[in-house]
Order: structure tokens, then C-alpha cells, then sequence
């Protein structure tokens, strides 16, 4: 029996702030036990959230700059949270923050820096877990599918509501994964031009009504007609949905409340909606009590949410045994899932 102390750390698309969980993790030759000890969020400062939304187009100065500065950051992070609780780890994990993602193109970058990260924080570090599997002809996206199978054996669907929905099971004995549809990164956008950060528990979506017009150019567009392996990013959004959601006329509650409509046919979609089978549900969205009514509506299945803390750092987690499994050499991206030409063991590690 070998036991790994582990520092997960997550950025997502819906830019909420640092996830940070202490994981550990025991192996043997049947797998892994894990423990999630400690963890938390720390919310980007309004500073933080302007470099990082105006790196699209930023210029390769500042994208250089911010890269090794975010780097840093989340190392300071880091350092305060194992100072705080008294701990010593082996390793961090650390996703990084996605600013491009282009599987059609073949690349996809995330800031961050990983020999500033380890500097700051003292100790190694494994990032940069996607480029490997696009090097190798695949999405580089989901990468969590493998830690679903391995660590949450017991359900037939995992789902996670993020800034987009994405989904794991088991097909034909080979675990798939994709994105669905967007969720987060489309509602807080929503939520923001009537002043909130985001909408609570969808009271402001359950007060609006269906727009059907709407409803049906949202459901037609292409990429939901598409089979997997397919992944999702912002370039996509502002592509094709913010187009749709601009053109219409229609109250922003209204537009709210369609496209949790859409969101919720979606996920039923990518599921054989049969009543013995159970789905779990992490990710911010799983809090959206009327995101999560329309969900459960609209499929049969047995819809799981787990405890808060899980549902807040399963993300986390599973990028702590990505890289527990990049330290033992062994693959940590399933080419099932991304079309990848084969099992790729994906990251970058470096010393302090």
C-alpha cells in the first residue's frame, strides 16, 4: 500500500475563483481509497478577473506577463493554504485557467506557469495536462471521464455543471465522455446584465417564461447533432450562441428561462433515460435548484447530488489523481473519450 498527499487546484470557465482540496489518496494493485481533507475557493479580486477576460485579446506581451504572474499567484495560494492548515504534500496539481481551446485547430492553452507555481509554493508541480492528447489527435477535453471510472465506479452517468455540462459513462465497455451544452458560462453572462453575479438557486430563470422561437434555433444548432468524442469553449459560445441570445427581443428572464430549458433537453438527450440508472451531479449548477428541477424533469434517470464537498471540488480532486497517475508514468487521458490515436499520459512536471 502506497499513500500520495496531493494538492488539486481548478480554474473554471465561469471564472468563480481558485478551487483548492488536499487529497489523499492510498493505492494498491485494485486501485485507489481517497480522502478529501481541506478545501477551498479563493474568489478572483476584481483585478484578476479583468487580466483574465481580456486575454483573448490581449497582446503576446501581456499574455507572456500574465502567464508567469498567474503562475506565481496560484503558488502563493498554495503556500498559504499549506501553511494555514499545517500540511505537507507530495505534489500539486494544477489545471491552470483555459484561455484558448480549439481541437480543430490542435491546440488549447492554459495560463499559469508551471516552474513560477512551483517556485512559489516549494514544491513540484504537474500542469499543462491537455496538450498531449491534442499532440496525439485528440480533443484534450474531458479530462476528468478517467477519474469518474476510477474513482466513482457505482454510477452509470457523471455529470458535471460547470461553465459547460459534460458527461462520462460507460458505452460498449470503453468509458466515453463529451460536452453537452453550456451552462454557467451562458447564465451568469445573463445574470450579469441585470446587475447579479450569477442567479441564485435560478430564482430570476424560474420567474420568465419559455420563448419557444428561441428555444428552437438554440436546440438546431449543429454541434448538438454532432456524435462524440466533441468538446466545447468559449470561442464556441460567443460563435454561436451569443449571436442567438442577442437577436432576440425577448426579457433577459425570459432568455434565462429558455435557456435552461435548452440546457435541461440537452443533458436528457445524452442519457437512456431508464429509471434504474443514476447520474451524478457535481459542479456550481448543481446548486441551481431550478436548473436541477428541469434536469430531473425532463430524464427518467435517478439524478445523485452528493455532499457540498464533492460537488464543489470533485474537479479538483480528479486533477490531483491526473497527476498522481502523470508522477507514476501511467496514462491519465482516455483516447475513448477524446479520439485521441492513443492513452495518453498527459503533463508537465516541475521542480522547485
Amino acid at each position: 500500500m502506497a499513500s500520495h498527499s496531493v494538492i488539486g487546484i481548478m480554474s473554471g470557465t465561469s471564472l468563480d475563483g481558485v478551487d483548492i482540496a488536499h487529497c489523499s489518496f492510498a493505492s494498491n494493485h485494485d486501485g485507489f481509497s481517497i480522502t478529501l481533507g481541506e478545501c477551498t475557493t479563493i474568489p478572483y479580486s476584481t483585478e484578476w478577473l479583468r487580466r483574465i477576460q481580456g486575454l483573448p485579446n490581449a497582446s503576446a506581451l501581456e499574455f507572456a506577463r500574465t502567464h508567469v504572474e498567474y503562475g506565481r499567484y496560484i503558488g502563493n495560494l498554495v503556500a498559504e493554504f499549506m501553511n494555514l492548515h499545517g500540511m505537507e504534500v507530495d505534489f500539486v496539481a494544477s489545471h491552470g485557467h483555459t484561455v484558448f481551446h480549439s481541437p480543430s485547430e490542435h491546440f488549447t492553452t492554459q495560463i499559469g506557469e508551471g516552474a513560477a507555481l512551483a517556485s512559489a509554493c516549494g514544491k513540484p508541480v504537474v500542469c499543462d495536462f491537455r496538450t498531449g492528447d491534442l499532440a496525439a489527435g485528440g480533443q484534450g477535453a474531458p479530462l476528468v471521464p478517467i477519474g469518474d471510472g476510477m474513482l466513482f465506479p457505482e454510477y452509470d452517468y457523471c455529470l458535471n455543471l460547470g461553465g459547460f455540462a459534460n458527461i462520462s459513462m460507460i458505452v460498449e465497455d470503453r468509458r466515453i465522455a463529451f460536452d453537452i451544452v453550456p451552462v454557467n458560462i451562458v447564465l451568469n453572462q445573463l445574470a450579469n446584465r441585470l446587475g447579479k453575479e450569477y442567479d441564485e438557486d435560478g430564482k430570476i430563470a424560474e420567474s420568465g417564461g419559455i420563448d419557444s422561437e428561441l428555444l428552437g434555433r438554440l436546440n438546431a444548432l449543429e454541434y448538438y447533432q454532432c456524435l462524440h468524442p466533441k468538446s466545447l469553449g468559449r470561442e464556441w459560445v460567443e460563435k454561436e450562441i451569443l449571436p442567438i441570445l442577442e437577436s432576440t427581443q425577448a426579457p433577459i428572464q425570459d432568455v434565462m428561462r429558455t435557456f435552461c430549458e435548452h440546457i435541461a433537453r440537452q443533458i436528457a438527450s445524452s442519457m437512456d433515460n431508464n429509471p434504474r440508472k443514476k447520474v451524478l451531479v457535481t459542479g456550481g449548477g448543481a446548486f441551481n435548484s431550478f436548473l436541477m428541477q428541469l434536469i430531473k424533469r425532463s430524464s427518467n434517470v435517478k439524478v445523485v447530488v452528493p455532499d457540498k464537498k464533492i460537488v464543489n471540488y470533485k474537479e479538483a480532486l480528479v486533477f490531483a489523481l491526473l497527476g498522481l497517475l502523470r508522477m507514476q508514468n501511467r496514462p491519465n487521458c482516455l483516447a475513448s473519450v477524446t479520439g485521441a490515436g492513443h492513452d495518453v499520459c498527459g503533463g508537465a512536471v516541475y521542480l522547485p
